[in-house]
């Protein structure tokens, strides 16, 4: 039995949980509140700061895990390096974790490697922000090297918009980094997130490519598969193959791009099961989560089927705790729909709460139509 301490206790970290419980795992889940979703589901938890030091090397230390898994960005990468080097097995790698919790980082490993980005550069002030909009371009899109589910992310249209978009980027910061990535507005016709497994031995496999669509930065709606051109969807693959080769260990990763008339374009990267992905819940026969978890534990993967299948987000429309639900019933008489409750304990607006799932004819369709059906109540 593989007893792995889950850093990041989301809705995504309880469905990896779940997948892990099912292959017989013990499994830590910590974050910095009570109740998260995945310790609702584990076998023991924690409550601290990933971004704190000594809370976190002491969990290492008290639990001794086989694996390591972050479920989130926020973490202090550094000290994941330096148990690494103790000894403990970090998901995919220590390196992976800290390259990709900051924008800046993991966009560098892709152009250094010769993989298509949009042009992009960095700012330590609004003042600096402006002068590279100006170099790149308006419109440009600006975000927080590190954040979360879309947090800080803005459009600057002309110059009279970057002191709003420097405040909305440094409000929606997480960890002690105030800096953004400004980057050039990709006229795109569909973004897609490209599932990529890394296994501990064996070919690199990929999952139909996935749809999405974004608002405020945070995905709202996504589907699979989403068609696109054959010698697109390798490009895709390719590249997705050469950075995650890069980062190196085994574990699922998701790869965003933007695709255009003439060109695929690598955005950003997640070594971990991806929010877009969690259509993977109703339209494959292994699900994302089920995938990561048999990547890290060096399990065979059969061939992955998929069919068509969409997700959407039901969200929370304003601050409150101790939420309920209304209209799941109503979400649940449309033959093919299915319903996740996240069980976070508290709202904000905008916050995630559940999904509805569908597959079949439609399936987009009728997943955002179940999603509409369900209202969330707090006291």
């Amino acid at each position: 039995m593989k007893k792995i301490l889950l850093l990041g206790s989301g809705e995504l970290g309880k469905e990896f949980v779940i997948s892990a419980k099912r292959l017989g795992c013990y499994v830590i889940a910590c974050d910095s509140y009570a109740h998260a979703p995945a310790m609702q589901v584990a076998d023991e938890c924690e409550i601290f700061s990933m971004l704190d030091e000594t809370p976190l090397r002491a969990a290492i230390a008290k639990h001794q895990p086989d694996l390591i898994v972050p479920e989130i960005e926020a973490i202090r990468t550094e000290v994941l390096i330096e148990v690494e080097k103790e000894g403990f097995e970090v998901i995919p790698s220590a390196r992976a974790a800290n390259l990709t919790m900051n924008r800046d980082r993991i966009r560098d490993v892709a152009v250094g490697l010769g993989v298509r980005t949009a042009k992009f550069n960095y700012a330590e002030s609004s003042n600096e922000l402006m002068a590279q909009a100006k170099a790149i371009g308006f419109p440009v899109v600006i975000k927080p090297v590190m954040s979360s589910s879309g947090k800080g992310q803005s459009v600057a249209k002309t110059e009279a918009d970057i002191q709003a978009s420097w405040d909305y980027a440094c409000a929606g910061m997480r960890g002690d980094r105030k800096k953004v990535i400004v980057e050039e507005f990709i006229k795109f016709e569909f973004e897609i997130t490209l599932l990529t497994i890394r296994q501990r031995s064996g070919p690199t496999l990929f999952c139909p490519p996935i749809g999405h669509v974004q608002e405020r930065g945070d995905y709202q709606y996504s589907w699979q598969p989403q068609a696109m051109k054959p010698d697109y969807l390798q490009a895709a693959q390719d590249m997705a193959e050469k950075v995650t080769a890069d980062l190196g260990g085994a574990g699922l990763f998701g790869v965003e791009f933007f695709v255009t008339t003439n060109e695929v374009i690598f955005s950003e990267l997640s070594p971990r099961p991806h929010d877009t992905g969690m259509v993977t819940l109703i339209s494959q026969n292994l699900s994302e989560f089920d995938l990561h978890a048999r990547a890290i534990l060096g399990l065979p993967i059969p061939v992955i089927e998929a069919k068509e299948g969409a997700s959407a987000v039901v969200l929370a429309d304003h601050e409150g705790k101790n939420p309920s639900y209304a209209g799941v019933s109503q979400a649940l008489q449309e033959p093919g729909v299915d319903v996740r409750i996240f069980g976070k304990p508290t709202t904000r607006p905008f916050r995630r709460m559940a999904v509805a799932l569908a597959h079949g004819s439609n399936a987009l369709q009728r997943a955002r139509a179940a999603a509409n059906k369900i209202s969330v109540h707090v006291e």
